[in-house]
Parts: structure tokens; sequence; C-alpha cells
């Protein structure tokens, strides 16, 4: 049984169809749950699934061993995830530049202490717009210009609206009783 990626990348260049079954076997569940953070809906999660790595084993080789395999395709699977945002023509909203001060964010994070369930549901109870910023910025690391850019925003929107969801998932945390100061 062959394991190593480099191993399966080259047989899946050569078109063998179990190694796009390994590399889809090891990856799609890390995967699919970035999706999911982003696109609530299973159905709708599962199609961006499969249409990532149809992509990535379509563009197999335009892949430089110079990073991880699980990064790249996920990578491929933010983006369509972000397209399929787009498609549904959601909207964002938009806030004028300079409604948050440096001084509105004195929240000191570092003090609360939460539970991973009162998190997610905290975070899955935010507006779309929200959570979808939250997540990339938040959980993917992705640059907030770069989250402007992906999703067609003023870099001020994004901040605004990243700063917003954090505030909100506190204030959730705060009410359902998870947040002791």
């Amino acid at each position: 049984m062959i394991t190593k990626q480099e191993d399966l990348i080259a047989m899946c260049r050569r078109g063998d169809p179990a190694a796009y079954t390994a590399l889809y076997n090891q990856h799609s569940g890390a995967v699919y749950s970035a999706i999911l953070r982003l696109i609530e809906h299973t159905a709708e999660a599962e199609d961006v699934l499969q249409e990532s790595f149809v992509a990535a084993f379509q563009g197999i080789d335009g892949f430089k061993n110079t990073g991880s395999f699980a990064g790249w395709v996920k990578r491929i699977a933010i983006n369509k995830a972000v397209d399929c945002i787009r498609k549904r023509k959601m909207r964002f909203v938009e806030f004028e530049p300079g409604l948050i001060s440096e001084e509105d964010d004195i929240t000191d994070e570092a003090e609360f202490e939460f539970t991973m369930e009162a998190v997610t549901e905290a975070i899955d109870a935010l507006p779309e717009g929200y959570r979808t910023v939250f997540n990339l910025f938040a959980v993917e690391n992705i640059p907030q210009a770069e989250i402007a850019q992906m999703l067609g925003m003023e870099h001020t929107t994004v901040r605004t609206q990243y700063h917003r969801a954090k505030h909100k998932i506190l204030n959730t945390l705060k009410i359902g009783g998870y947040y002791e100061k």
C-alpha cells in the first residue's frame, strides 16, 4: 500500500484511479469541514467538495510539491465555496470606513474560556456574511486583504464585519451563560 503523498500524486498524474481514491479518502474530511464552515447546506457543501477534488485532479500537473496537497486542495475548495456564495448573490453589508476605532476593540479574549461546542454554535448563529468573513479570517487564516479581493469587498468592510462578528460571538456566549469574567 502506497501512502507517501509524492507517490500518490505521481500516480494521479499517470491517471491511476486508486491514487485518486487514496488522496480523496485522506483529505476529503478536512476539506469538507472547511467548506461546511462557509456553506451551511450539506448538499451544497458536498457538491463543492466534489467540484474541488475534480478541479484538483484535473489540475494535478500544476501542483508543485513545494507545499502540502492538503493545503492546496483546501485552498481550491475555499475558492469554490466563495464562488458558490457569490453565485447565490449573497449580499454583504457595506459599512462606512471609520465606524470602528481601535478603542472599540478592548475585549481581552484571553480572559474567556468556552467549550468548542458553544463557540461553534455562536459562529453558526452569525449572519451569513459575518460568518463567512469570520471563518475565512479566524479559522482558515486568510489575510483580510485577500478575503476582500475574494469576496469583491473593500478591506475596511472585511475588517468591520470580522470585528462585528467577533463581538456578536462574544455577546452570544455571554447571553448563553458561557461567559464569566
